[in-house]
């Protein structure tokens, strides 16, 4: 969720038609700066308040034993059942919940420890045990808990250290005595076991397995720019008054060179779904979103996550990134989580920003900002106006954001330059924005958080209010001003923000063929990948490791042109019509090359066409532009409306969703027979090129890899992939990743000739878009060496 949810902004929007119309007007026209002195002002009604806390109250941050408990039954029950991988986030989750002193939260750790061995995550589980004892695990339970250290160690070739381990649980358990219990027994026994594999292990140790220098794969060759931190010496900055800022190659470039490597400048992990607490809900949630499945700091996948030591929500992948976040940022944001969900990811990117910056840094560009000085590190005065040309011969010391020698960094001051385009930002939406980073900035003055905010190491040095009607009535000086800046951000996130995505599993994970899919992970300020313009054919592609950014070259391109992303709205998945209508929050009309020849002639898309309806009589297609469709074939005359139509294809994802809700229960012979009538019914009324056609055949192709049926699963992926190819293109990252899931099949139904010239494809294809070091290029290079590596006779079978 960017923006709040629609309880606060209706309330906003009531608001808003309630003002006079002389002060609608006047905010309409406000600066950033009067925009705020007067937003202190309106936000002071109770019905405000009172909405914001009852919104808050629905979302649950804090640590609540209650929660605790309940999570760690249920994980004990997912854990009967050898669900261990449910069981993993459902302990977790349970540690979120307890206090760091409670001595409950070092049961969660070596729960979690348990399901962590059956896993066979076995450093992971020696991590959690290690902090189930640092945080007092009872001392009756500790044996079985050694044990388990001594077992994964004895799993890891650890042989001495499981052998140290052995014989400190030994000497516990004979200090306990009543070695005559029925748990002491089963303890001894295990010990004995343990003892007899650790022998057989040291008198036969395991041969050590040999490197692979292939799986390295290819290095890239990089040079930096000088100018422009992060970006390749291939690139250069230029600026003109039609495209503002923008790169442009300064050599000719091949397909798959890197041309930008950029770490965030700030990110913030988007929550994912997840349904609110209603106020007379007393259950959990148990369902895992992206904020129990990444770390909230650097956005690596968590195992065992490492809980914030104030609020349930934030979670680390190490205790590293948890004091990192504290020192950084956290200990402002912790108190306020709900309020932060409450108003949206981009007010949470806009405070964030602003912290990292630092309240000197901060205050520094908005007084700059403020007067007519051109130059920002002029300490007595301010900016120009970010949109104007830059002086004849300047270079790039004349374009906004770069510093006084002309280079451009990924830094705060080139955040700051990114247009927030206030003038064209409706004033209703300003209003909103406006009263949400208000409302922030109050709450950090009543929660006392003033000092942590302007990086002071104690409140004492910040005048304390009166009392606490003139902390709700008036803002400090220092907080306006970070308001001003937060909303400059919240309004700049509407053109500059970047979708941080993932390649995320569906379904449990576990089988032979992975499925992914691209997921919005992040939210995310890239002031050097912010450079590049829109086309909705671009020449790059962007890919991700936790917060970092490469974008490379998916097609040659010359020297002197110009450097494109694609901001979502695609040629290869919608028209330029609905592309155009899209891109208006970018408050530009797009005029690429693909928008051009669409527009210019009468021809109706092809994206629009293959993905349109066919007859249901003839399965010739439809053609029509109002809501009564016809069929193209004269023989044939049926009519039908559209809506109709459209309500059938509702109802056939909905049935598709039912067929891989059975797949997920691990009832595959039901949804192979659900997808099939799903595709059945589908022939009769959608184009054959339709996405939703490939998009079955990948689901089929699923669910018969679960059943082991190799030939049939690469059948329909086949098709798919030829589907794919039409809308997407044969070299699309898309066909690439279809290409990897065919190899998967092929490797796993031992089809080895088809199986190599596969991987050979998806290697070439994923390696422009992804880069040679990404995991599915590793994967595809180990199931490459694994068949090169099969006798002879085998090779010359298959």
């Amino acid at each position: 969720m960017a923006l709040p949810g629609p309880e606060w902004r209706g309330l906003l929007a009531r608001r808003w038609a309630e003002l006079d119309p002389p002060l609608r007007e006047r905010l309409a026209a406000a600066s950033l700066h009067d925009a705020v002195r007067l937003g202190c002002d309106l936000l002071r009604t109770e019905e405000e308040e009172a909405a914001l806390v009852r919104l808050c109250q629905r979302v649950c941050t804090g640590k609540e034993p209650e929660a605790a408990s309940f999570y760690r039954e249920q994980g004990n029950r997912e854990f009967g059942r050898r669900r261990y991988q449910m069981a993993l986030r459902l302990y977790s989750k349970a540690a979120s919940h307890e206090s760091p002193s409670s001595p409950e939260v070092s049961i969660c750790f070596a729960n979690r420890s348990a399901a962590l061995f059956h896993l066979e995550h076995f450093e992971v589980c020696l991590e959690d045990i290690a902090r189930a004892e640092s945080h007092g695990y009872p001392d009756r339970l500790l044996p079985k808990v050694l044990l388990r250290k001594a077992e994964c160690l004895l799993c890891l070739g650890r042989l001495q250290d499981a052998a140290d381990a052995l014989s400190v649980v030994e000497s516990k358990i004979h200090m306990d005595g009543l070695m005559t219990s029925p748990t002491h027994q089963t303890l001894l026994k295990k010990l004995s076991q343990l003892k007899v594999k650790l022998h057989e292990k040291e008198r036969c140790p395991e041969p050590a397995q040999e490197a692979r220098g292939d799986m390295q794969g290819k290095s890239e060759i990089w040079e930096e720019n000088d100018s422009i931190s992060g970006a390749s010496s291939s690139l250069s900055l230029n600026f003109d008054t039609e495209r503002g800022r923008h790169l442009v190659a300064s050599q000719d470039i091949m397909p798959g060179q890197s041309l930008l490597k950029e770490e965030a400048f700030v990110s913030v992990l988007c929550p994912g779904e997840s349904l609110p607490l209603q106020d007379s809900e007393t259950a959990w949630d148990t369902r895992v979103t992206n904020a129990d499945l990444y770390c909230h700091r650097c956005l690596r996948q968590l195992l065992a996550s490492v809980p914030c030591r104030g609020c349930s929500y934030a979670k680390y992948c190490s205790q590293d990134c948890a004091d990192m976040a504290w020192e950084q940022y956290h200990r402002t944001e912790c108190s306020l989580g709900a309020l932060l969900l409450t108003l949206g990811v981009f007010c949470h990117v806009a405070l964030r920003t602003v912290l990292l910056a630092g309240f000197a840094e901060v205050n520094r560009l908005v007084e700059w900002s403020h007067s007519g000085d051109k130059d920002p590190h002029n300490p007595k005065a301010g900016c120009k106006c970010l949109s104007e040309t830059p002086e004849p011969g300047a270079g790039t010391r004349g374009i906004p954001g770069c510093d006084d020698s002309g280079q451009y960094h990924s830094s705060y001051q080139a955040v700051f330059h990114l247009l927030p385009h206030t003038e064209q930002h409706s004033p209703e939406h300003k209003f909103l924005c406006m009263l949400s980073v208000v409302a922030i900035c109050k709450q950090l003055q009543e929660a006392g958080l003033h000092a942590a905010v302007l990086n002071q190491e104690s409140s004492e040095q910040w005048p304390k209010p009166k009392t606490s009607e003139q902390t709700l009535d008036e803002l400090s000086p220092e907080l306006k001003t970070v308001a001003e800046a937060m909303l400059r951000h919240v309004l700049q996130l509407q053109c500059n923000a970047q979708a941080i995505t993932v390649m995320q599993e569906l379904g449990p994970g576990d089988g032979a063929v992975v499925n992914k899919k691209p997921v919005r992970l992040a939210t995310a300020f890239f002031p050097v990948l912010s450079l590049l313009n829109h086309s909705c054919c671009p020449n790059t592609s962007v890919s991700f490791s936790g917060t970092a950014a490469t974008v490379r070259a998916s097609q040659p391109i010359p020297r002197g042109q110009e450097i494109f992303h694609c901001y979502g709205p695609h040629q290869c998945r919608m028209g330029a019509a609905e592309r155009q209508q899209l891109l208006r929050q970018y408050f530009f009309e797009c005029r690429c090359r693909a928008c051009l020849d669409e527009l210019e002639s009468d021809v109706k898309s092809v994206v629009s066409m293959r993905n349109s309806f066919c007859c249901p009589s003839c399965q010739a297609p439809m053609q029509g532009e109002e809501d009564l469709l016809c069929c193209s074939n004269e023989a044939c005359a049926t009519s039908v409306s559209r809506e109709k139509l459209s309500r059938r294809l509702q109802d056939l994802q909905q049935q598709i969703k039912k067929a891989l809700d059975l797949l997920r229960d691990r009832k595959a012979d039901q949804a192979v027979k659900m997808l099939l009538k799903c595709q059945m019914d589908a022939g009769n009324f959608l184009s054959p090129e339709h996405l939703l056609m490939g998009e079955m055949e990948d689901h089929l192709a699923q669910v018969y890899a679960t059943l082991g049926k190799w030939q049939e699963a690469a059948r329909h992926l086949k098709k798919s992939i030829g589907i794919v190819e039409m809308h997407h293109g044969p070299s699309s990252v898309e066909t690439g990743h279809e290409l990897f899931k065919l190899a998967q099949i092929l490797f796993n139904g031992f089809a080895v000739s088809e199986a190599l010239s596969t991987i050979q494809r998806a290697e070439e294809i994923l390696s422009v878009h992804c880069g040679p070091q990404s995991a599915q290029i590793q994967e595809l290079q180990e199931m490459k060496t694994c068949l090169s590596e099969l006798p002879r006779s085998i090779l010359q079978r298959t």
